[in-house]
């Protein structure tokens, strides 16, 4: 079992290495009738593109996507609407140098997978790292769209999901400054301006160093309604969690306060309720949204943390695969701070997580 495949009821499964012809995704379990054109999910595919700013790896992929199943146009229909049978996105690698990596074919990258990806199946795909690259994501970006979709289609009500960078490295951002209609005004894609450009500057000097910088990234959903999750081992943040957490490079994930629950006392972690135009008022969210499992209406939020870019071009101590004891540096395309492109990552993981238990939440409780 390779283990390609997220979901229950909506279910995605990535296929393609960072090197191959073609990376995608087939998704399962869309429900009929939704509206779907490639356009729309290419907007969200060229958020996460390489090669937008010398901020990210410069590999030059259009990422283009195209629908090869799953979707239905006539004369009767008002566009091309989902058929209810599984749904197949392509998107072509066009920009690959295999032979960026042929330096280090048998060297073990230090943070990299290539140790244990040659632990585990004896041997591995050098170029760009195969399975383990960070250009498989851009599959679950194409599938997220197909996710909010469904989410939109199943509540018959909008769901917002939005996310920004709010550290990069030790540099935190200013609460006081964050607004969410800066997102798409900066390379970081970061709510607060003054702390995007202050990161800026710093990591030009790592990209120039060949260095790199990790990063977390929050994630919100505005929207969602009450009772989605399962009180025992269907929680909604424990998918959320495991969701996060495959994306590449993630290190780390928290729901609501997170880790920093910890530090509260009973009175300061309990978010107290009251009635505000009848209905149900929150005080505080440090809960992030999910009680039990389940979601309380609230915004769900999650954040998760990213490694710093383990290719590098400063020399580090490693293993040859024969037991040998050398250095390397790797050369190449690669990304100064990699979660920069994850920001649009976590916003497909939350959608498709979101959507999945939408459709368990209607399938067990109508």
């Amino acid at each position: 079992m390779s283990f390609n495949s997220f979901g229950r009821m909506l279910r995605f499964t990535t296929w393609g290495e960072s090197h191959g012809p073609a990376l995608g995704v087939v998704i399962d379990g869309c429900p009929p009738g939704i509206i779907l054109r490639e356009e729309d999910i290419q907007t969200a595919l060229d958020k996460r593109r390489p090669g937008t700013s010398k901020f990210v790896t410069q590999r030059k992929e259009p990422d283009t996507v195209k629908i090869l199943s799953g979707v239905f146009e006539d004369d009767r229909t008002d566009g091309p609407r989902t058929t209810g049978t599984p749904i197949s996105l392509m998107i072509e690698n066009v920009d690959q140098r295999s032979k960026d990596y042929s330096d280090i074919r048998d060297k073990y990258r230090p943070g990299h997978a290539d140790f244990t990806y040659d632990a585990k199946y004896g041997f591995r795909d050098y170029r760009g790292g195969g399975r383990s690259s960070a250009r498989e994501t851009a599959a679950r970006v194409a599938a997220g769209v197909i996710a909010e979709k469904t989410l939109a289609h199943v509540l018959k009500s909008a769901v917002w999901i939005r996310a920004s960078m709010v550290q990069m490295g030790p540099y935190k951002i200013d609460r006081g400054n964050f607004d969410w209609m800066n997102v798409d005004k900066n390379p970081f894609w970061c709510a607060d301006a003054k702390a995007a450009e202050d990161w800026a500057e710093k990591l030009d000097a790592a990209r120039k160093d060949g260095s790199s910088y990790g990063a977390v990234i929050e994630v919100v959903a505005s929207g969602a309604p009450a009772g989605l999750g399962a009180p025992v081992y269907g929680k909604l943040d424990a998918d959320l969690a495991s969701a996060m957490m495959s994306i590449n490079a993630v290190k780390g994930v928290e729901i609501g306060a997170g880790m920093e629950a910890a530090a509260l006392t009973g009175e300061e972690n309990a978010d107290e309720i009251r009635m505000k135009d009848g209905a149900p008022h929150f005080l505080s969210n440090k809960a992030g949204g999910v009680l039990g499992g389940i979601s309380s209406g609230q915004d769900i939020v999650a954040r998760f943390a990213v490694k710093p870019t383990s290719s590098i071009l400063t020399p580090r101590r490693t293993i040859t695969a024969r037991g040998e004891e050398t250095t390397i540096q790797t050369k190449g395309r690669h990304d100064p701070c990699v979660g920069i492109r994850a920001v649009p990552v976590g916003i497909a993981m939350m959608a498709l997580v979101l959507a999945d238990h939408a459709l368990m939440h209607r399938g067990q409780c109508g």
